[in-house]
């Protein structure tokens, strides 16, 4: 039996909930240590929450109660299933849980809204990553669109190796262009793989929080998984394989066009990029802003734009990306400056 709630009376403006929880060994983990996930939903929302036994007392704002109250019934839920939490799942359940009091038709904590892997199962954290995720299984090619610390990669490459292991696909290849700073790689010392490791670090990081270490290096030896630069994507076809191409704001028209044109039978295609941070020569177009306006209106493509909302980095790093992007609109005119 998940969690239970019961509306208490309140105010207009005020409200107050309560939740009963049927398992108590469970509530140490849900509250965290020294109620810790209790302090930061409390700060975060500004609730009050009073445990007493095997129920907790929420009161606060109306729209705030209810959003801690769906919270922390996830949450619980989570913990039923045999999953754990920590403060980035508390984080992420708060993000969620305003998203779906806003929106009442939003469904963002069903069992599909994530991926499952060797180390891990992988859910999304904010609206945006579960329109993603529900993109990645609905469509053959997805733009992922939006500012780091998002997810996009990491969904990505995790859907990739959740089909890997289904065996729905043979082989997941990951690719990057490698423009960042100006370097070319015939320029960089070592060997090629020397010389793409750098680039590619990224996508070797989101692997190593999925697949155990002789997994990674036994389907990279066998050719399941490869990880390759976009240059030597060309005159491919690539059936039955999941391929990512990560960074794809730094590839040029004739480079997107070539990887996009490698999609073979069988095969999916994530696509990965911040249009605002585009690193190619001055006046350069990007391949990702011109795929996007030559394939507008095509079916089966799936375009998913991430905001500031869906970081699920460190909390300050989704003001960063806010304040910059405030900056650029009051350029542009759309606010004052």
């Amino acid at each position: 039996m998940s969690a239970a709630s019961r509306e208490i009376v309140g105010e207009a403006a005020a409200a107050r909930s309560q939740l009963e929880f049927d398992d108590n060994l469970l509530l140490p983990l849900l509250y965290g240590e020294r109620d810790q996930h209790l302090d930061r939903i409390e700060r975060h929302l500004g609730v009050s929450l009073v445990p007493r036994g095997n129920r907790l007392a929420i009161a606060g704002p109306a729209s705030a109660t209810e959003v801690a109250r769906l919270a922390l019934s996830r949450l619980y839920e989570r913990l039923k299933r045999g999953q754990e939490i920590d403060m980035a799942a508390v984080e992420a359940a708060m993000r969620m849980a305003q998203a779906e009091s806003e929106d009442k038709s939003l469904s963002l904590w069903r069992e599909d809204a994530g991926f499952r892997t060797r180390k891990r199962r992988i859910a999304a954290r904010s609206a945006g990553q579960a329109d993603y995720v529900k993109a990645m299984r609905e469509h053959e090619l997805v733009f992922g669109l939006g500012p780091a610390g998002t997810g996009k990669t990491y969904l990505a490459v995790a859907a990739a190796i959740d089909l890997l292991m289904g065996g729905q696909v043979e082989r997941v290849i990951l690719s990057r262009p490698a423009v960042e700073a100006g370097e070319r790689l015939g320029f960089l010392p070592g060997d090629l793989r020397e010389k793409v490791d750098p680039y590619l670090r990224p996508i070797f990081d989101a692997l190593n929080d999925m697949l155990p270490a002789e997994q990674i290096a036994k389907r990279l030896g066998n050719g399941e998984i490869e990880v390759a630069p976009i240059a030597f994507m060309r005159g491919r076809t690539l059936a039955r394989a999941f391929v990512i191409l990560d960074e794809a704001q730094n590839t040029t028209p004739v480079q997107m066009k070539m990887f996009l044109t490698r999609l073979g039978e069988g095969s999916r295609m994530v696509v990965t990029g911040d249009p605002s941070q585009v690193d190619l020569a001055p006046g350069a177009r990007s391949g990702l802003a011109d795929a996007l306006e030559a394939l507008r209106g095509l079916d089966n493509i799936g375009v998913v734009h991430f905001t500031e909302k869906d970081v699920v980095r460190h909390p300050l790093v989704a003001r960063i990306v806010g304040a910059y992007e405030a900056r650029e609109r009051a350029a542009r005119g759309d606010l004052p400056p």
